[in-house]
């Protein structure tokens, strides 16, 4: 791996360049959404054949971790040890596991935003569905009340305000994967464009 040192010999994936605070970058403008209403779903190859649906009250009752983990966005720019805290994505996992031939997930957000990740990225150990930044609740800017991060991989693979993870048995492009974005996005890989794959 290569990229700039730093003091503590950390090092940035290649290509990226130091960044000193997160940015907010999105696609659309910062919904308005009301956790009464509001409800995160689980569905298509769930292993039981179900959907399954969570309201706030659900998410908030499950077990909850902090996270301490750099962030990489496609633009190049890094920011390092932002604190998430959220419910690990594989605890969502083990309360609604794919068939076992399902390997693709689509997580899907508000204005008909997705990404397409894999189970294995789903639950990789520092992945979560996150509700706070730095110990305090998301901003809405920063995809109140529900993001999914996962550190090991490009920031659009992280969609803001997320509202459903649909499991599939074959690979589906998300919104920036149809637009030429690479199908996996990993950064130390540096996979950032479709013509990589």
């Amino acid at each position: 791996m290569t990229g700039p040192s730093f003091a503590d010999d950390r090092q940035l994936p290649p290509g990226q360049r130091l960044a000193d605070a997160l940015k907010v970058v999105h696609y659309g403008r910062v919904p308005k959404l009301d956790l009464q209403r509001w409800r995160f779903t689980v569905s298509g190859a769930t292993r039981d054949g179900a959907e399954h649906t969570f309201s706030w009250a659900d998410i908030t009752a499950m077990p909850h971790i902090e996270v301490v983990a750099d962030h990489h966005c496609a633009a190049r720019h890094s920011v390092l040890d932002v604190s998430w805290g959220g419910v690990p994505t594989a605890e969502l996992l083990r309360r609604v596991p794919p068939a076992d031939d399902a390997p693709y997930a689509l997580v899907s957000a508000v204005y008909g935003y997705s990404a397409n990740v894999t189970v294995a990225d789903l639950a990789a150990p520092r992945s979560l569905l996150a509700t706070t930044l730095g110990g305090e609740p998301l901003a809405p800017e920063h995809g109140w009340p529900l993001r999914l991060v996962m550190p090991h991989l490009y920031g659009w693979k992280s969609p803001k305000w997320l509202l459903q993870i649909e499991y599939h048995r074959e690979p589906i492009r998300g919104f920036w994967e149809q637009r030429g974005y690479h199908f996996t996005g990993d950064v130390w890989r540096e996979e950032r464009y479709a013509h990589q794959e």
